[in-house]
């Protein structure tokens, strides 16, 4: 396995749409999910997506750390092929983003709360997930790398994007969405 140089915003590779991933996945695909995963280790995120690393295609891998989600139990590393994301219902809400291609910035971004993911796991079995929250916001934000669109593009409001420190230091509550 091999840690993976990732494309940062303004590479090609981050504007385009992926193409679909086939089952059974060839030897290349799964070498690439095994790198991903050791990318994403190395690297701290919450979810990585392949045009990130230079292939694009339609998947994904992402986790959510136990006590980081609604729940204590958090959500494992998952492979997801494939996907696609339907809003339960129109709530939204901004939260905090960061991304693996965007480095030292964050922004409030407003998201879906609740959703439903289907796709397919690194074998091609069929899965249906209902997500909420922090699994649902990463969601979402991975299968924004699969159509070009990085965090940036969903911004309404300038005032709350900015580097890291910048923030931290001087934090202002968001504010709902009507």
């Amino acid at each position: 396995m091999s840690i993976l140089k990732i494309a940062r915003m303004g590479h090609p590779v981050l504007w385009g749409r992926a193409t679909p991933v086939e089952f059974p996945l060839k030897p290349a695909l799964a070498h690439l999910l095994a790198d991903m995963r050791e990318t994403l280790d190395d690297a701290g995120g919450a979810g990585l997506a392949a045009p990130q690393v230079f292939a694009p295609r339609r998947l994904f891998i992402y986790h959510v750390p136990p006590g980081r989600g609604d729940d204590d139990v958090g959500v494992p590393l998952t492979t997801v092929c494939n996907p696609v994301v339907t809003p339960l219902d129109e709530t939204q809400a901004l939260g905090w983003e960061g991304c693996l291609s965007i480095p030292g910035l964050r922004a409030a971004v407003p998201r879906y709360t609740r959703i439903r993911l289907t796709g397919q796991d690194a074998e091609g079995t069929p899965f249906v997930h209902e997500l909420s929250g922090f699994a649902a916001r990463v969601v979402q934000h991975e299968t924004d790398h699969l159509d070009g669109i990085m965090y940036p593009m969903r911004l309404r409001d300038f005032s709350h994007f900015g580097f890291n420190e910048e923030i931290e230091r001087f934090a202002r509550p968001l504010p709902e969405i009507s």
